[in-house]
């Protein structure tokens, strides 16, 4: 999936319909919620809480201007990020920790989301950075639908630990312009004792595959990108990564 000639292809997604049509259909994934590969089968539309804690509305514990960020998606303005609480993995080296696990943050409606990022691409923002989404999918397709009606145009940039379910992110299909993923370790073993989560490898590969017929390789334009799959590696000492059978 390529930008359209005007813009982001969300926008042309936001004038067919088809961007609402979307999120109605993510929305029915936390029925029973199967929105991220934990599949915890709570009912978040009733405000039920799985591993992720988050119920029906996502929680955001900040956003502004990052200047921290790869250098790809900094440019001038920086990246318009948005820490989302919570998260559907508990690494114990998080250094977002008292975010992600202690769940620092206030619950918002789509719409408060949706205000969140046209102030930051009035801000001078190039893109839209969204850390930790795995578990908001539905909250974010609806908040990206209304912003787009706000007149928000800036990259979509989706920022996950890459445990991500490939159903869900069909969803985003047209959506992300820019996934951002981690690919943490080369061990199941390693990842259920670091980040207590199963399978982790298994499905980090199968979203990574997914992530790039979508987007394809990263595109830098004037030394920003602007599409494409970025991915992430963190070295832990003594290899506990497993950097040897996650790097080419």
């Amino acid at each position: 999936m390529i930008q359209g000639k005007t813009g982001p292809r969300y926008l042309g997604l936001h004038a067919t319909g088809e961007l609402e049509e979307r999120a109605i259909l993510a929305y029915d994934l936390m029925r029973s919620c199967t929105v991220c590969p934990r599949q915890c089968g709570i009912n978040r539309l009733a405000d039920e809480r799985g591993f992720c804690r988050t119920g029906f509305l996502p929680s955001i514990a900040s956003y502004g201007p990052h200047f921290g960020e790869e250098p790809p998606l900094v440019g001038r303005g920086g990246s318009g990020t948005v820490f989302v609480s919570h998260c559907n993995l508990a690494c114990v080296f998080c250094q977002n920790n008292k975010i992600s696990q202690g769940g620092r943050g206030c619950e918002v409606t789509p719409d408060m989301l949706a205000d969140m990022m046209i102030r930051l691409q009035q801000g001078g923002c190039g893109n839209i950075n969204i850390v930790s989404p795995s578990h908001i999918v539905p909250q974010l397709i609806q908040s990206i639908g209304i912003a787009a009606g706000r007149g928000l145009t800036a990259p979509i940039v989706y920022n996950s630990g890459g445990y991500d379910a490939v159903d869900t992110l069909r969803l985003l299909d047209g959506i992300i312009d820019i996934y951002m993923p981690d690919a943490k370790y080369g061990s199941n073993i390693i990842a259920a004792d670091l980040s207590c989560v199963s399978g982790y490898v298994d499905v980090m590969k199968d979203a990574l595959t997914e992530m790039h017929r979508q987007v394809g390789d990263l595109v830098i334009r004037d030394g920003i990108a602007v599409r494409g799959l970025l991915v992430r590696h963190l070295v832990l000492p003594d290899n506990l990564a497993g950097s040897g059978l996650v790097l080419p």
